[in-house]
């Protein structure tokens, strides 16, 4: 883990996908009541989802399981995407607040995933490692 990292606060992935998690509670409270506890829900669990197992996946201090837990964040990040689509079909977006938030999930997948592959290639280099031993 480079130097400047000292927490999962630090991880750029974390504080995209919280930005998109922020950004995502304040869509949802003009959805119509009917949905509060359907789409809505399902909208914040799936973005809370997103942060909390990038949290949990770095307190767990094995690159290995770290990576577990950030291709379950990426799950969620996907899962978002359908939601999104649901309330655009549904009128509860426009079609400009569907983008701009498709923008955002679009650059957490890309730092999630640039994460997961340094996470990887740390596993891959420990294994090396271990095998020249």
């Amino acid at each position: 883990m480079p130097n400047s990292i000292k927490s999962f606060e630090d991880l750029d992935c974390w504080k995209s996908c919280r930005d998109l998690r922020v950004d995502l509670s304040k869509m949802i409270k003009k959805f119509p009541d009917k949905e509060k506890f359907l789409l809505a829900d399902q909208i914040v669990r799936a973005s809370r989802s997103v942060t909390n197992n990038i949290a949990e996946g770095y307190g767990r201090y094995h690159y290995k399981e770290n990576a577990q837990f950030c291709r379950q964040s990426r799950g969620s990040l996907f899962e978002l995407i359908d939601h999104l689509i649901i309330a655009l079909e549904e009128s509860y977006i426009t079609k400009k607040e569907y983008e701009n938030v498709r923008r955002l999930i679009d650059k957490s997948l890309a730092l999630l995933n640039g994460y997961i592959n340094y996470l990887r290639k740390v596993v891959e280099k420990d294994l090396q490692l271990t095998n020249n031993s």
